[in-house]
């Protein structure tokens, strides 16, 4: 299977009223499909630039997270249109959303050109959320069996650890997708240099998603750096680097990068490694650890 994916360097705006988001999220979904995408991911936490819209909660980390995901119904049906209209998936940009009891988890979601949705929550909170704005781990992992081939996504943090990745790999992932934010260069090189191992541990794709820019009036994303990356295992017929594609850093637009998912399953039976295969004989030489001193006296 071979497709055209699209990776959001998405800006974060201070927007007038519903019109204007619905606007300039069709503007961005159009120009995906006018660049030939089948699959348009879009960041972590763009959807925090929807508490613009209420100016007596968008200066408060409770209020703008809680105003986020009363509008997520509204956001959901948007995308479902989007999606459904210019035929291509998208990977909605995250947002908080209120669970049942009451808990705010940091949630993305996954729309297909035939109508179906699937929801992916955040699994490892980092600092800010944890100990600010009070964030919850969400449901499960989740792997998505799609027409364009089997999916996981990895919210920013989560990409820094291995075994959530290993999880997805196993069960058939050859996709996973990074949507991210951060507001350090140190940040967004820990997320892409965790995209980047996934991709060789996993011999898998990986797309990496970020917001960009400043919002002087959030709390939440006012300062946003990054690039977006499309890699894969520098092995057999991927580049030599391993990267697909990449933007440059803090420019607001689209980088394109053609997915040949027929090559993750030829590296993973045939690669010059095979880091997947070979994935459980760390756990035995693990076991066999020797503590060995060596300081003189």
């Amino acid at each position: 299977m071979s497709f055209i994916v699209a990776a959001a360097q998405y800006p974060i705006d201070a927007l007038a009223d519903w019109e204007a988001y619905a606007a300039k999220l069709e503007r961005w979904v159009s120009s995906a499909a006018a660049g030939g995408a089948s699959l348009a991911v879009f960041p972590e936490y763009g959807g925090m630039e929807l508490a613009s819209l209420d100016p007596t909660t968008m200066s408060s980390l409770s209020g703008s997270m809680e105003f986020v995901s009363s509008l997520l119904p509204q956001v959901d049906a948007l995308h479902a249109q989007l999606s459904a209209r210019y035929g291509l998936h998208i990977l909605a940009a995250s947002a908080p959303c209120q669970t049942d009891d009451g808990r705010y988890v940091n949630r993305a979601r996954l729309f297909t050109p035939s109508g179906r949705m699937g929801a992916q929550d955040k699994q490892i909170m980092t600092r800010f959320e944890r100990e600010q704005w009070g964030v919850s781990s969400g449901g499960p992992l989740r792997l998505f069996d799609t027409s364009l081939g089997k999916i996981g996504v990895l919210i920013c943090y989560d990409s820094e650890f291995p075994l959530l990745a290993r999880a997805l790999v196993e069960a058939g992932a050859e996709l996973l997708l990074v949507p991210s934010c951060t507001d350090t260069l140190q940040g967004y090189w820990r997320v892409r240099i965790g995209a980047r191992a996934r991709a060789l541990e996993g011999q898998c794709y990986t797309v990496q998603a970020p917001t960009v820019g400043d919002a002087p009036w959030s709390p939440a994303v006012d300062v946003n750096c990054g690039a977006a990356g499309i890699f894969g295992p520098p092995d057999g017929q991927f580049p030599d680097d391993g990267i697909v594609a990449e933007g440059k850093m803090q420019n607001a637009e689209w980088i394109f990068g053609n997915i040949d998912l027929s090559r993750v399953g030829m590296l993973r039976e045939n690669g010059a490694v095979l880091n997947t295969r070979h994935w459980n004989e760390q756990n035995s030489a693990a076991e066999k650890l020797s503590v060995e001193t060596l300081s003189l006296l």
